[in-house]
This record gives structure tokens, C-alpha cells and sequence, in this order.
């Protein structure tokens, strides 16, 4: 299974989702996660960090409320938004990133 630091080392756009169990708008957004999974297939990866499980990450990247969605690329943070966001404007992100 590979690290964090290893996943976001991509060429391609990587898409975290910090969320917690407890977040209502999280919980809104995973549909959509799955569907926009579905649309992009491997043009670009997803990945789901939960907050309370991943303290130290969530804290070195500064996430302070949840959702927080941040794009990477290369191992870069290319792109951030925190709170609920249309799916087609996280894929509109992933494109501009491939």
C-alpha cells in the first residue's frame, strides 16, 4: 500500500477529500466523489483522508474544517477549496491539472 507522500508524488492531478464520519456535507459529497470517479476514470486519481484518523496530515496541511478538497500534482498542492462544491467544477479543476 503506498503513503501519502508517495500517492500525491503523481504526474497525474490528485484530488484528496479531507473529511470526517461526522460531517454532513462530507457525507453529500460522496456520491458525487463516486460518480465524478466514474466520469474522469484513471485521467486523474481520488483519494479520501479521514481527518480524525490522519491528525498529523490534516494538521500539516492546515485543514480546518471539513470538507477540504486540494488538488495535487507532482507533489504539489496545485488547487484547495474547503466546504461543498458542484461536481463539475472539481472535474473543470482535474482538467486544467492534467
Amino acid at each position: 500500500m503506498e503513503t501519502f507522500s508517495e500517492l500525491i508524488q503523481s504526474e497525474k492531478p490528485v484530488l484528496v477529500d479531507f473529511f470526517a464520519t461526522w460531517c454532513g456535507p462530507c457525507k453529500r459529497m460522496h456520491p458525487e466523489l463516486e460518480k465524478l470517479k466514474e466520469e474522469i476514470g484513471d485521467s486523474a486519481r481520488i483519494a479520501k483522508i479521514d481527518v480524525d484518523q490522519n491528525e498529523a496530515l490534516a494538521e500539516q496541511y492546515r485543514i480546518q474544517s471539513v470538507p477540504t478538497f486540494i488538488v495535487f500534482k507532482k507533489g504539489q498542492a496545485v488547487w484547495r477549496h474547503s466546504g461543498v462544491i458542484d461536481r463539475k467544477d472539481l472535474q473543470t479543476v482535474l482538467s486544467q491539472n492534467a
